[in-house]
């Protein structure tokens, strides 16, 4: 059975379909939902799945219904948008820097958006929403200030990936000082939101993540042939007719401001931006980028992890980037002895 078919429309367009992959962004898809159920059910005072779906439909009492609306379901929401942002943008720099160890946790945009929230909290005694600017600010800061490093007639992989590193090094100690030089208070807020926490999230960080998500989703996905082109190398992608240059750059933009707008709604949530794109090319086994797959893999597994941590350590116990932690910090290392095994490192 092939995994790729071509499907024609009376007009006589036609369109690749690769059979797999389609499967997988709906099983991913299935999953995600099924898990967001589960997790909204899931609490102090715990609610069926039934019960659940007949409230989100409008059936439900008004007990229910105030801990599923507004309680518990921008929570779920916020948990989706930041997981399938993490994943399409780590998806991105993956693709464009040409490196399957490159992620917005390695690059720095995490730290830098780190150090907008830490400003704001320690200098400044920011609200809520002055830290979420701030570390939206932050990761945008960061991530232009890496893409100006690394212009040299052109942005290559390795030296974004190489001047990325150096980055991190210098914000990760502008953190470090920020901290010390914080009172106990502010301490201990900032090293809460440095976990990464989906606890306490309401509507408001719902409709900026939605539509940004809205806007940038069907700008990267446009573009998904020409960043599949770019990856056998410059010259043949643009003897292909690829702006490489112009594609990169909008790229690049689409996935820091993914990165960094969802690191300010639920803080820096690490290694799903690295393990999203990595399991989704192994499910789909598929070259190219995988965007769409990522996208829904990185909302599964956030989701997945929140409700792994409520169900291990009761509500609001253990925020949800200690979990992702731990896991991605075990994959990271089973795939860096893969990876040496088959000599490509």
């Amino acid at each position: 059975m092939k995994s790729t078919r071509v499907v024609r429309s009376p007009g006589g367009l036609s369109v690749r379909l690769d059979v797999r992959a389609a499967l997988v962004v709906v099983l991913l898809l299935l999953a995600a939902l099924a898990a967001s159920v589960v997790l909204i059910g899931t609490g102090d005072f715990p609610i069926s799945a039934g019960d659940v779906l007949k409230t989100l439909a409008g059936n439900g009492n008004a007990g229910q219904e105030f801990i599923v609306n507004e309680l518990r379901l921008p929570r779920v929401l916020v948990g989706l948008l930041v997981g399938a942002s993490l994943g399409l943008g780590g998806a991105l720099f993956q693709a464009v820097t040409r490196n399957p160890l490159s992620s917005p946790d390695v690059l720095g945009l995490g730290q830098g958006a780190t150090a907008g929230a830490l400003v704001m909290i320690v200098l400044f005694s920011g609200s809520a929403t002055e830290v979420t600017v701030g570390a939206l600010v932050g990761g945008l800061a960061t991530g232009l200030a890496i893409y100006l490093l690394a212009w040299k007639q052109g942005v290559h992989g390795y030296r974004l990936v190489l001047v990325g590193i150096g980055v991190s090094a210098i914000v990760t100690a502008v953190n470090g000082y920020l901290l010390t030089v914080s009172d106990i208070v502010d301490a201990t807020r900032a090293v809460v939101w440095m976990t990464g926490s989906l606890s306490g999230r309401d509507w408001e960080q719902v409709w900026p993540l939605l539509g940004l998500c809205a806007v940038l989703v069907p700008l990267v996905l446009v573009n998904a042939r020409g960043l599949r082109m770019m990856e056998m190398g410059d010259d043949v992608s643009g003897a292909l007719g690829v702006r490489v240059e112009r594609v990169r750059a909008l790229l690049m933009v689409a996935a820091v401001l993914l990165t960094a707008t969802a690191t300010a709604a639920a803080g820096p949530v690490s290694f799903v931006a690295l393990t999203a794109p990595q399991l989704a090319r192994r499910l789909t086994r598929s070259p190219g980028p995988n965007l769409l797959s990522s996208l829904c893999m990185g909302a599964a597994l956030l989701v997945t992890a929140d409700w792994a941590s409520q169900r291990t350590f009761g509500a609001d116990q253990l925020p949800v980037g200690v979990v992702t932690g731990v896991l991605g910090g075990v994959y990271l290392l089973w795939l860096l002895v893969t990876e040496r095994r088959a000599g490509r490192i």
